[in-house]
């Protein structure tokens, strides 16, 4: 196993560096590829050696094992990484698992929330409470910008970007992204900051944190969906939501609108696992544009 541990090593350094991963995945990527080094020293197969054929023999042992579809489709994700990886250092001519399908997981879609949920959620804030224009802005950032919720609590105000019209977002791997503010995100944090949180006993260390809970810290991931729960429960939602939904919302609403899919992966934080080209930076004034012009909140201004 001698090349496919050098190899490895490296595409663990690709991951860490270059991806910049966190280390659960890099651990599960790393998993998922020694499974295959194994079957193949097993067989004598060299890396270089490899075929399609191979490869589905493989997973085919998976399934045969009993590992369940979505255990397989993490499996086969990793390994078509790890020959995008091949194919970008030039070390094979030809990538195997170009054509290896993933298997059929049956999930359920995710709930999406129709424009006019959006609204009702909204206006269901009530707003002659402490917390009410902090609950407003919150769920208007969740929804103009599809911040996932660890997102959205860790939201500084070091990282708006108001003349710019940008808010600078740490995403997963602790990698960073812009996303256009809109007009409707600025003016509801602006009136949350002078309603709310200028009259809080701020506690040290949480000062630049966009969203305080009522005591001056940081706005814990829990609350999010608690508050998110019990609005959905006033205007009498059949769905079953969580902060999530709205990122999921953001992003159908775009494609809907006709919004580019490149600029929506892009503002969501996504990288697609099945193009092996170089990931070229889009735009900013793109990306801008994609928002401003299809996402529902700006149609009207």
């Amino acid at each position: 196993m001698s090349n496919w541990s050098r190899y490895i090593t490296e595409f663990v350094s690709f991951l860490k560096i270059e991806k910049g991963l966190s280390s659960n995945s890099i651990i599960a990527y790393q998993n998922d590829v020694d499974k295959l080094a194994g079957y193949c020293s097993d067989r004598k197969i060299k890396i270089k050696d490899i075929e399609y054929i191979h490869l589905k023999s493989f997973v085919t042992e998976l399934y045969d094992l009993g590992l369940s579809a979505r255990s397989q489709a993490r499996i086969i994700s990793g390994i078509k990484q790890f020959f995008s990886y091949l194919m970008l250092e030039n070390l094979i001519n030809q990538d195997p698992s170009s054509l290896l399908e993933q298997p059929k997981l049956g999930r359920k879609l995710p709930e999406v929330l129709s424009i006019e949920e959006v609204d009702l959620l909204i206006g269901a804030v009530n707003l002659n409470s402490n917390e009410g224009s902090r609950n407003r802005a919150m769920l208007e950032v969740l929804y103009s910008c599809g911040l996932r919720v660890s997102e959205l609590v860790n939201l500084k105000f070091t990282d708006l970007f108001y003349d710019e019209g940008f808010v600078r977002v740490i995403g997963k791997g602790n990698k960073e992204r812009l996303v256009p503010l809109s007009k409707s995100v600025e003016f509801e944090i602006s009136t949350y900051q002078e309603k709310m949180r200028s009259k809080l006993d701020i506690k040290d260390g949480h000062e630049n944190f966009i969203f305080l809970n009522r005591r001056g810290k940081q706005l814990t991931r829990v609350m999010v969906f608690l508050i998110i729960k019990d609005l959905a429960a006033k205007i009498n939602l059949k769905k079953s939501i969580s902060p999530h939904t709205f990122r999921h919302s953001f992003a159908t609403h775009l494609i809907e609108g006709g919004a580019n899919l490149r600029a929506i992966q892009e503002m969501l934080g996504h990288e697609s696992i099945i193009t092996t080209e170089i990931y070229t930076h889009l735009d900013q004034s793109f990306l801008k544009e994609a928002i401003l012009s299809y996402h529902p909140r700006n149609s009207t201004e």
